[in-house]
């Protein structure tokens, strides 16, 4: 069985790493801190972040970099996007002289964008790691929450790569009797419906935590996902993507389940919490607080309509509160449900399969 390596040992990094080890790899999961690293091996357990787990036998756990990376067939990212960049660099001597044949499949399984440069992570370890259309990068993203797969809940998500074979060994690695893995060649689309669905999430939680009950999440969740769609267009993602595991199905499980950090970041600041603690009190990366940002910016850039995104923005900025924000939303211009362009967009692609 191939070597895999996993790098990064929160809770996905490490339900992911029980996946591929249950499958009968041998898996090597990688802790930037030397003492959690110790501990996990230890216990067989990451009491930090996901404690229903045990980790199998075939799990290595380390904090040395060229150890996890040195004889791995596949290397996923699943750091948080403000390390992506900083982790590649690292990693990057130890590949340095690898052979075309012994070069590993690269591939991540973290939600967001770059700040400042508004990369989609492919993009970074593409850039960092001078990859080519040779060694594209494979994107893992879909409906997951970590403590469902560690329980062995059914799961389904989606393996994008430019290159299908690439995603078809990703989905071998991966598929089990509960975790089904789809593939799709749409990168740009599986990104940015991973990242931006943060955004609506933490909205929905902030929705939540000021006292709104189903009718407004379901207002939000699908007016969010009109948003996320019009953006991953105008990016060049293919808008059927958004209709898949990685678009609706994510957005779906993110936005409505108390084991989204987002959700729950975005709860506390519904209730009233100051905006720079929230993530300090959750323990973990809140990737829809720098989403938010760095999605506002690409809209603003591309002159895209964002509204939802526009007012969580301006509250995680401070700049409203959450209950202005949502009169605002509600106190908007009259408008139809369908654009006409949105609805092209739909439409080009499908009258193009039928050789139209």
């Amino acid at each position: 069985m191939a070597q895999l390596t996993i790098l990064g040992a929160g809770s996905w990094g490490s339900a992911l790493a029980m996946v591929l080890a249950e499958n009968g790899h041998e898996v090597t999961l990688w802790s930037h801190n030397e003492y959690h690293a110790q501990m996990m091996q230890e216990t067989r357990q990451n009491t930090r972040y996901l404690e229903q787990l045990t980790f199998p036998e075939n799990v290595t756990i380390t904090a040395d970099l060229a150890t996890a990376v040195r004889d791995a067939a596949l290397i996923n990212f699943v750091v948080p996007t403000k390390a992506i960049r900083q982790v590649a660099q690292q990693i990057k001597p130890y590949l340095k002289d690898k052979r075309t044949d012994e070069w590993p499949i690269i591939m991540h399984s973290s939600k967001g964008l770059e700040q400042k440069t508004y990369l989609r992570i492919s993009e970074v370890l593409t850039e960092e790691l001078n990859l080519t259309e040779e060694h594209p990068v494979v994107v893992l993203s879909g409906p997951s929450h970590a403590e469902e797969v560690a329980n062995h809940d059914v799961t389904a998500i989606t393996a994008a790569s430019q290159s299908l074979e690439a995603a078809e060994r990703v989905q071998q690695y991966f598929m089990t009797d509960d975790f089904r893995v789809y593939t799709n060649r749409d990168v740009i689309g599986v990104e940015t419906g991973g990242a931006l669905k943060n955004i609506i999430a933490l909205g929905a939680g902030i929705l939540a935590g000021t006292g709104y009950g189903d009718n407004a999440k379901a207002a939000l969740v699908t007016r969010g996902l009109a948003e996320i769609s019009r953006l991953g267009i105008a990016v060049g993602a293919d808008p059927l993507t958004f209709m898949g595991l990685s678009g609706v199905g994510d957005l779906i499980v993110t936005a409505t389940s108390s084991h989204s950090r987002n959700w729950r970041a975005g709860y506390q600041i519904g209730q009233g919490a100051p905006i720079d603690t929230v993530e300090e009190q959750m323990g973990m990366v809140v990737e829809g607080m720098a989403t938010t940002i760095a999605g506002y910016e690409v809209a603003q850039k591309l002159h895209v309509e964002m509204p939802i995104t526009t007012a969580i923005y301006e509250v995680i900025t401070e700049q409203t509160t959450p209950q202005a924000a949502i009169q605002q939303l509600m106190r908007r211009d009259k408008k139809g449900e369908v654009h006409f362009t949105d609805l092209q967009s739909v439409l080009t692609p499908l009258e193009q399969d039928k050789g139209e």
